[in-house]
C-alpha cells in the first residue's frame, strides 16, 4: 500500500526534477531573441523552487517525516542528517542563484559563466538529494513507520498542493507565477518556445 504522503513527495520530486531540467535547458539555450522574457522566466522558475520545495516540502520533511524515520529506523540516521544539512544549505544556494542571475541580466555575458556553473552544481546537488530520499529514506519509512505516523504525515503533506504536479489548481496568489512559467518556459515544464 502506498501512503498518500509518499505519493505526494514523489510527485513533488518529479515536478521539481522537470523544473530543474527545464531551467538548465533554458540556460543552455541562452536568451536568443527575447532577453526580457528569458530572464523573467528564469526568475519565476527560481522563485518557484524557493517558494514551494524549499519552504513547504523541505519543512515538512525536516519537521515531521525525518524525526519519525530516525526514531523507527536508526540505520538511516546518517542519510537523514545529510538531507537535513542539504535543506539548511538549499535556501542560501537558491538565493545565490537568484543573485547570479541578476548579475548576468544586468551586467551582461561576463557573468553568464558564474550563473551557469552555479546552476549546474545546484541541479546536480538537488537531483542527488532527491535520489537519496527516494532510494534510502522513503523505503525505510515504508517499512518501519506506524499507521498513526502515516495518518499524521498524509494529513500534513496533503496541504502542500503544488500545482506543477498537475494535480491541483494554483492558489490564486500564485496564478501569475504559474502562468509565467507554464506559458513561457519550454517543455517539459511549459508550452513556450525558446525564450
Amino acid at each position: 500500500m502506498t501512503h498518500e504522503s509518499l505519493r505526494i513527495i514523489r510527485e513533488e520530486h518529479a515536478a521539481l526534477a522537470a523544473m530543474l531540467r527545464s531551467l538548465m535547458l533554458m540556460v543552455q539555450r541562452g536568451p536568443k531573441r527575447d532577453t526580457e522574457t528569458f530572464f523573467s522566466v528564469l526568475r519565476a522558475m527560481l522563485f518557484y523552487v524557493d517558494e514551494f520545495p524549499e519552504r513547504l516540502h523541505h519543512t515538512k520533511e525536516t519537521d515531521l517525516l525525518f524525526p519519525k524515520i530516525v526514531a523507527a529506523s536508526a540505520e538511516v540516521r546518517d542519510a537523514i542528517e545529510r538531507l537535513d544539512r542539504d535543506h539548511a544549505r538549499g535556501e542560501s544556494a537558491i538565493r545565490e542563484l537568484q543573485h547570479l542571475l541578476t548579475a548576468w541580466e544586468l551586467l551582461g555575458d561576463t557573468r553568464r559563466g558564474a550563473f551557469e556553473g552555479a546552476c549546474e552544481r545546484y541541479i546536480k546537488f538537488y537531483m542527488e538529494h532527491m535520489r537519496l530520499e527516494e532510494n534510502v529514506v522513503l523505503p525505510a519509512a515504508e517499512r518501519d513507520l506506524s499507521e498513526a505516523d502515516w495518518n499524521e504525515l498524509d494529513r500534513a503533506f496533503a496541504e502542500n498542493r503544488d500545482p506543477l504536479t498537475g494535480k491541483y489548481p494554483p492558489d490564486p496568489a500564485y496564478e501569475r507565477l504559474f502562468a509565467q512559467i507554464l506559458l513561457k518556459a519550454p517543455a517539459p515544464i511549459g508550452v513556450g518556445e525558446d525564450a
